[in-house]
């Protein structure tokens, strides 16, 4: 299921903060960044489309359990360019994942598998990632 850079044993628990930093290529079409329990369940997907699956300038969140996808949410603004670097801030609460983008706007995801700390990270698509940090 993931590919791309996959970050196993680093534990993000409730209470913690994720900061993510990163420059999208300048001609991405879209990269995700999915955190889970392991490789094959994904607790939170985000996706950051530029022009795919038939969405354009859209974040997508999504969690995949089981073989299969859940339901979408798409809430938020879409501060992102092409070619530039972003931020993406999540909050993990013992019910949801707070997801603020670079603009301030905010996505809320619950926490659909419930468990109080996930170990697995991963970035997938046209992304570089210069940073992650945990607090």
């Amino acid at each position: 299921m993931m590919k791309g850079m996959i970050i196993k044993n680093m534990s993000f628990k409730v209470g913690q903060t994720m900061i993510i930093c990163g420059v999208a290529k300048p001609d991405a079409t879209n990269f995700a960044v999915n955190i889970g329990p392991d490789e094959q369940d994904i607790t939170l997907h985000i996706n950051v489309r530029f022009d795919a699956h038939g969405d354009e300038n859209t974040v997508v969140c999504n969690s995949y359990e089981g073989g299969n996808w859940c339901g979408e949410v798409r809430e938020g603004g879409f501060p992102f360019q092409q070619g530039e670097s972003f931020k993406i801030t999540i909050e993990f609460t013992p019910a949801e994942f707070v997801v603020t983008l670079s603009d301030g706007s905010t996505i809320h995801f619950a926490n659909r598998m419930g468990a109080e700390k996930y170990s697995v990270t991963s970035f997938d698509g046209e992304a570089r990632i210069q940073s992650i940090e945990i607090k």
